[in-house]
């Protein structure tokens, strides 16, 4: 092996590429809006207002989980599932942040 083989394929994944993953698609977005207006909702409550199994919302939730996005807690049987918000502010203030004050500054030219 070489070394352009350790940099090619190192599967190293920043949790920025995770958040990026979990928010490109828009049934996880949806997810997201649903906890947004009310949290701590079940997994019967979310698989409620999709068009798709159980599994594959479990799935989706698990891409969220794994982003940070969504927190569970157990609550006897149930499992409850709450907004983390964090992972998207960090994205905010990374990426966006800084590029609409050097917009504001341009545009005073």
């Amino acid at each position: 092996m070489t070394c352009d083989y350790w940099v090619t394929y190192f599967e190293m994944v920043v949790d920025d590429d995770r958040v990026f993953k979990a928010l490109a698609d828009p049934t996880r977005r949806y997810l997201l809006d649903l906890l947004f207006a009310r949290d701590g909702r079940t997994l019967t409550e979310l698989e409620s207002e999709l068009a798709m199994t159980r599994f594959g919302v479990m799935k989706h939730l698990r891409v969220l989980e794994d982003a940070g996005l969504v927190a569970t807690r157990r609550s006897g049987r149930e499992k409850l599932h709450f907004l983390d918000p964090v992972p998207i502010q960090l994205i905010h203030d990374r990426w966006i942040g800084k590029y609409t004050t050097y917009s504001s500054r341009t545009q005073g030219l």
